[in-house]
């Protein structure tokens, strides 16, 4: 005999809980404040998605897809490594204060720290963290690679730098850093891109 359907929408049940996650943090989240964002009874979350930790690892993969795909388009198709750091630092900068959601990156924020039982969601953000900061010594080395950015450059130094740079903004988009504020940030951060190669990218 088959089971009975689910009667709610798991697509719009696991889009409240990322914004659940994204705007308390994973500790901070209660269950209660899960099942009532997205309309469901306790019975239903652990059977539509098994645990608390499981939720999240789906609500970050969410995040990733729907917050993350524009930025990640932005610096791959960019004519140069620099247009496309410049382009997809500024629509962080934007992006991070957008009234629409929780300010900052959830990738950053969600579970910096915590409790030692909660390791492994801990992990979990270290590994998202970890391969943007690879996606972006990737595009490095293209760009040096192309020649649009001189040979010898440390790739993943420079990566470095810009990831930090964002996890910073991140954190001042949650203490309520203003858009004018970050794009200034931004364009700091593009003029020590010049710095780093040790000439302007042609």
């Amino acid at each position: 005999m088959a089971g009975r359907p689910r009667s709610f929408d798991r697509a719009a049940a696991l889009k409240a809980a990322m914004g659940v996650f994204w705007q308390r943090g994973y500790e901070a989240t209660s269950l209660s404040d899960l099942t009532k964002a997205m309309g469901i009874n306790a019975p239903s979350l652990y059977a539509a998605f098994g645990c608390k930790e499981a939720l999240f690892g789906e609500a970050l993969e969410l995040y990733q897809q729907a917050e993350g795909a524009a930025p990640r388009r932005l610096l791959e198709e960019a004519p140069t490594a620099r247009e496309g750091f410049a382009a997809m630092l500024r629509f962080h900068a934007v992006n991070y204060v957008d009234p629409a959601h929780p300010p900052g990156c959830m990738a950053v924020l969600a579970a910096i720290v915590g409790a030692p039982e909660n390791k492994s969601v801990r992990g979990l953000m270290s590994t998202t963290r970890r391969r943007a900061l690879d996606a972006f010594a990737a595009r490095i080395r293209r760009g040096i690679a192309t020649g649009d950015v001189p040979a010898g450059t440390d790739a993943m130094a420079m990566a470095a730098f810009y990831a930090t740079l964002l996890q910073g903004m991140s954190i001042q988009a949650r203490d309520g850093a203003t858009k004018k504020q970050l794009l200034a940030t931004v364009d700091s951060a593009m003029a020590a891109w010049d710095g780093m190669v040790g000439k302007k990218a042609r």
